[in-house]
């Protein structure tokens, strides 16, 4: 009885806040996606980049530790640049510009239920996650991923481009290049839009400003 008293709860509050977020005009919506989704971006970008710099000094010196192997095993890479690639993060440009396009300006279903910010699909029964209202042309359910917060969305979004297979030509670009509009023509396999998803997130970024956000 107190299960279903709560979820009857749970969905009320959920209703009354997609509600006021349908009242809420453009320029409301980016400020409150804004002050919940950059603090969390810088905060896991800031993270990343130390280890990618603290790794890229250990590989320039004589001496290598444990930790480097273990690295190398958990992204599944086997050389030292290939191991640089994985580490080091995206510009946050592009991680709010996918953001904010995935999560409609943080006020998607997915976003309020689930803190999922980037449209990360699931496929393990096992996993925290939430089936979408539409199913695919066979006529199967889609899930996407249930995150416990914010900053677990972004950490598994940054984990996710640094290992999957279909990522690694975002990786050499990012690695070899701080432009963010060169380095986006690497999620040319993010979605099943390929460029069209491109071109509108390098849209996003440059009407928005997003660049201001990038590490200097």
């Amino acid at each position: 009885m107190k299960y279903i008293i709560f979820i009857a709860l749970f969905l009320t509050v959920s209703l009354f806040a997609d509600d006021n977020l349908k009242k809420m005009s453009v320029k409301e919506k980016k400020k409150r996606f804004y002050s919940l989704v950059i603090p969390v971006v810088d905060k896991v970008y800031e993270q990343r980049y130390k280890l990618y710099e603290d790794v890229s000094e250990e590989l320039n010196s004589s001496k290598k530790s444990v930790q480097i192997e273990e690295l190398k095993q958990y992204y599944k890479v086997e050389t030292d640049q290939e191991l640089l690639m994985s580490l080091k993060p995206q510009p946050k440009s592009m991680a709010i510009a996918q953001a904010a396009m995935e999560s409609a300006w943080g006020t998607s279903r997915f976003f309020n239920l689930g803190n999922n910010l980037f449209g990360m699909w699931s496929i393990s029964s096992k996993e925290n996650r939430i089936a979408a209202n539409v199913k695919r042309d066979n006529n199967t359910t889609v899930w996407v991923k249930k995150y416990d917060s914010l900053e677990e969305s972004v950490r598994g979004y940054y984990i996710t481009l640094s290992k999957g297979k279909q990522y690694k030509k975002l990786r050499e670009l990012n690695y070899n290049t701080d432009d963010v509009y060169e380095v986006i023509q690497g999620l040319d396999r993010y979605s099943e839009r390929k460029e069209a998803y491109v071109d509108e997130i390098g849209s996003i970024i440059r009407y928005n400003k997003l660049t201001k956000y990038d590490r200097k």
